[in-house]
């Protein structure tokens, strides 16, 4: 199953995440199919979230699943979250 999902990069007390779309059964960190945007849960910039809705809406009409933590975040970019 494909899945919409954060994966975590940046250093130690310093979480930075990617919103990629990627198979289920591949590790957290591992490879992944795209990348949708970034998000920044310590909120230290102004941009601390950017997600390419059109990219994200195209997927989720091909069936991609977003995990919950990934459905808020989509949610609230504006994209249709079924």
């Amino acid at each position: 199953m494909v899945k919409i999902r954060l994966s975590r990069f940046g250093s130690t007390h310093n979480p930075h995440y990617r919103i990629v779309v990627t198979d289920s059964r591949r590790p957290r960190d591992g490879g992944y199919i795209e990348n949708l945007g970034h998000y920044d849960p310590r909120k230290t910039s102004e941009n601390f979230l950017k997600v390419d809705a059109e990219r994200a809406a195209y997927w989720l009409a091909q069936g991609a699943q977003p995990t919950n933590t990934a459905r808020r975040l989509l949610k609230s970019q504006g994209v249709k979250v079924a």
